[in-house]
Formats: structure tokens, C-alpha cells, sequence
């Protein structure tokens, strides 16, 4: 049979010898293979439309603060160092954890940011008693989630009636046009820590002026990470620090975590630039050294406080 078999090859002109033993056979395989990961890519097209309709959404976020100096609250200990009753009458973005500051309900804040949440430590259980304390605190503030967390969200039922905005966070600064604003209807860098985030949302809604405080970045020298309020729902919980704030990890980790997070305000700062948009660091103390200082109590026009 083999000879027969090797007979007739032989004997077949060479186009109709190459589509049966060649490109017919590829054609099949290809078929096959093609039905085997169908499902596999109708879930990517589903994921994909799925994401593409929550950040679509935030259309309506475009320019909608022009020319507006906007404060980003954030959690450093500096924080208690400040009076900051003066943020009741301006345009707040909060972050995390920042609605266990005394003074939050009487500040509320328009808007509260979360990075991409780290599952480890903590569970979807321990987010889902976070999401639960945060919606109890926040006022009326618009929430700007990412999309990694929008099937909890809709699972669990959680943030009944609160405006909640999504974003993707999966690209990097690099992969940007030079000098665009990260635009928040399409995927948009992937944050090294929430600042950046709420960087990018401001500079999206028109901001002109923007104001940073509680962004310490200091604990390369304490060798401590801590906010300015004692962890509740997530006490225990930061795979990155222990229960009293020391650092789980090397310096190796640290060091290369510091430099990505650098590097992203580096980034923001030129995109600041081309924009004629004037990013102000109104930390007390704290070692981020890529915006001017500014004493916070100076942009109300009153002294700062004597210790």
C-alpha cells in the first residue's frame, strides 16, 4: 500500500500534489484550531465590549472642571500637620482610605480614587467590607474604580445609587502621544500609587492648577509606611508593609518601586507642561521633588499654622 500510495504522489501534477498534501492539510489545522479557541476569543471580545462600555462613560468627565485648581487629598502622615478645613469650599479628589480624616465630611470631597486592587492578603471578602465602610463615608462623591473591580461591584451589589466611574489601567506612560492627556475613555496607564491616578483624572476634567498634599513618599528613609489614620477594614491587609507599618520586602523591591513611581511623576509633570497646566507639591514636608512647593496654607491667602 505504501508503494501504491508513494505511486500516485509521484504521479500527480505538482499544483494538485501541493493542495493535497500541503495547503489542504494547513487548512484543516487551521480550522481546528480555530474551533478550539472560539471560545476563548469570544470571551475576549465580550471582555473587551464589556470595558469598552464602562470607561466609554466617562465621556461626560472631559473638560468638565476647566481651568479649575483642583486639591488631591492624599494619606501621608504630614496630613495631621495640616489645617485642612480651608478644602470645605474647593474642588477635592480623595483617595483610598482618606475618608477616615476627621474633617472628611465637612470637606467633601467631589471625587475618591482607588489603584487597581492587590489581591493577596487581602480578599474579596476584606474588599467587599472596605467597598462597604467607603460607601457609608463618602458623601456624595463620584467614585473612580478600575475595571478589574466591576464584577465585584455588581455581584455584591455594592455602591447602590453612588455615581461609580471605571477606568483601564493597562497601558504605560510610554505608549502615549507626546504630551497627551491620558484620556479616560480608552485604557490609560497602569498607576505605580493612587496620586497618579488622581493626577490623570484632573488634568482630564480641565484642571488648571492642581494642588497635592499627603504625598510623603518618605519611607525610604523611616523605613515605615504610614497614613495619617490608623487602618480599619484593611488593618493587616498591604502585602507590602506589616500591621505596624514596617516593610515587608528588600530594599531591591522598594528601590525599583520608588524609581516606577518617580518615573510616572516625571511623566505627569511633562504632560503638565505641554499643557500649561501648574501642578503645586502643598505637602508638609515629604520627599517627592518633581513639583514646586508651595505652602498649602498660602494658596487661602492665610499663614500657616505656628507649632
Amino acid at each position: 500500500m505504501k508503494l501504491l500510495a508513494s505511486a500516485f504522489r509521484n504521479a500527480l501534477p505538482f499544483f494538485i500534489y501541493k493542495y493535497l498534501y500541503i495547503i489542504w492539510p494547513e487548512q484543516k489545522r487551521q480550522r481546528e484550531e480555530e474551533e478550539r479557541t472560539r471560545p476563548e476569543r469570544e470571551r475576549a471580545l465580550a471582555e473587551h465590549a464589556r470595558i469598552h462600555k464602562l470607561i466609554s462613560h466617562n465621556e461626560d468627565l472631559r473638560d468638565r472642571h476647566r481651568n479649575t485648581r483642583i486639591f488631591i487629598l492624599c494619606n501621608g502622615p504630614s496630613v495631621r500637620k495640616q489645617n485642612i478645613n480651608p478644602l470645605k469650599d474647593e474642588l477635592v479628589i480623595s483617595v483610598s482610605s482618606g475618608y477616615l480624616h476627621p474633617d472628611y465630611a465637612e470637606i467633601a470631597p467631589r471625587y475618591h480614587c482607588l489603584p487597581q486592587i492587590t489581591y493577596g492578603l487581602m480578599t474579596r471578602a476584606d474588599v467587599v467590607a472596605w467597598f462597604r465602610e467607603m460607601h457609608d463615608r463618602l458623601g456624595k462623591a463620584t467614585l473612580i474604580l478600575s475595571e478589574t473591580e466591576e464584577p465585584l461591584v455588581r455581584e455584591e451589589g455594592l455602591f447602590p445609587g453612588r455615581d461609580v466611574r471605571y477606568v483601564e489601567l493597562k497601558a504605560h506612560f510610554a505608549d502615549l502621544p507626546a504630551g497627551a492627556i491620558p484620556d479616560l475613555t480608552t485604557t490609560i496607564p497602569r498607576v505605580q500609587s493612587v496620586p497618579i491616578l488622581a493626577l490623570m483624572l484632573a488634568m482630564y476634567m480641565g484642571g488648571n492648577k492642581l494642588y497635592l498634599l499627603g504625598t510623603d513618599h518618605d519611607h525610604f528613609r523611616s523605613g515605615e509606611y504610614r497614613y495619617f489614620y490608623e487602618p480599619t477594614a484593611l488593618r493587616g491587609k498591604d502585602f507590602s508593609v506589616d500591621e505596624n507599618g514596617r516593610l515587608r520586602g528588600g530594599w531591591f523591591e522598594e528601590l525599583s518601586g520608588l524609581t516606577a513611581l518617580w518615573s510616572q511623576y516625571r511623566s505627569i509633570k511633562e504632560i503638565a507642561a505641554r499643557n500649561n497646566i501648574a501642578i503645586f507639591n502643598a505637602t508638609h514636608g515629604g520627599e517627592l521633588d518633581e513639583f514646586p512647593r508651595v505652602q498649602f496654607e498660602k494658596a487661602f491667602g492665610t499663614e500657616p499654622d505656628r507649632p
